[in-house]
């Protein structure tokens, strides 16, 4: 149990916040407020993390920059997939463009989803959150519990939008690759190339099976992250201007 200690502490400490939050927000949201708290939460997550979805966003630059001399490597070891990887890697590490560095934005968000999860499926913390609604159907609802009254028209919502920002990423991350000329850092022409292509575009699609299984607060929670992250793609990926001198 000990060692559980530290979770239960911090879903302790996420309940009382998020308590606070509510009864703050009720003069404003009504019966809402808990739903509202949750989207504020999300948000106060993405701010925290945000520098290092600029990171992320420069790195993707300065591979696409690189995209010139990743083909021209391509068609150098076009027989030698191999070594083509290995040089391209070797490209990216000196230009400071990580690839892997692009996950640490969605492997960050994983602990505050528990701490979500444990929030509206168990009694941890014991706030009282378990009894919150929105729409009549409590923030702890499963759609194992059933699509009765305004529970499925709710998730049914929820779930599309989800499904619909999972389409827009998987064809941002297909133009990505083509335009980078790599898949994850890989060589299109690469070893593991063409799995790659065919899994990472799938990759936004988990975020709806996620869904399937988590409480309401929870869905809420990847609604309103995977939203934020749509709207970074859009004002950190714009297209920059080219100074006149480069042209």
């Amino acid at each position: 149990m000990l060692a559980f200690a530290p979770l239960h502490d911090t879903v302790a400490a996420a309940g009382a916040a998020l308590s606070w939050l509510t009864d703050l927000l009720e003069p404003l949201a009504g019966g809402m407020a808990t739903a509202v708290a949750i989207v504020l939460f999300t948000v106060a997550v993405r701010l925290l993390i945000s520098p290092l979805t600029v990171a992320q966003v420069r790195g993707e630059r300065r591979r696409a920059a690189l995209a010139p001399q990743v083909r021209d490597l391509q068609r150098r070891y076009a027989d030698d997939p191999a070594t083509l990887q290995r040089e391209v890697f070797t490209l990216y590490r000196e230009a400071g463009a990580n690839p892997i560095a692009g996950c640490l934005p969605l492997l960050l968000q994983a602990p505050f989803l528990l701490v979500l999860y444990r929030l509206f499926s168990t009694s941890a913390g014991g706030t009282g959150l378990l009894d919150e609604r929105l729409a009549g159907v409590p923030l702890g609802h499963h759609l194992s519990d059933g699509l009765g009254g305004a529970a499925g028209p709710l998730f049914g919502v929820l779930l599309a939008v989800l499904l619909l920002l999972a389409w827009w990423s998987s064809r941002r991350v297909r133009r990505a690759s083509a335009a980078v000329g790599t898949v994850a850092g890989t060589p299109i022409e690469g070893p593991g190339a063409a799995t790659l292509g065919r899994l990472l575009p799938l990759l936004p699609f988990t975020t709806v099976l996620v869904a399937l299984v988590l409480p309401l607060a929870a869905v809420i929670y990847l609604v309103t992250t995977t939203a934020w992250s749509a709207l970074e793609q859009v004002v950190l990926r714009r297209p920059q201007a080219v100074p006149a001198s480069a042209e």
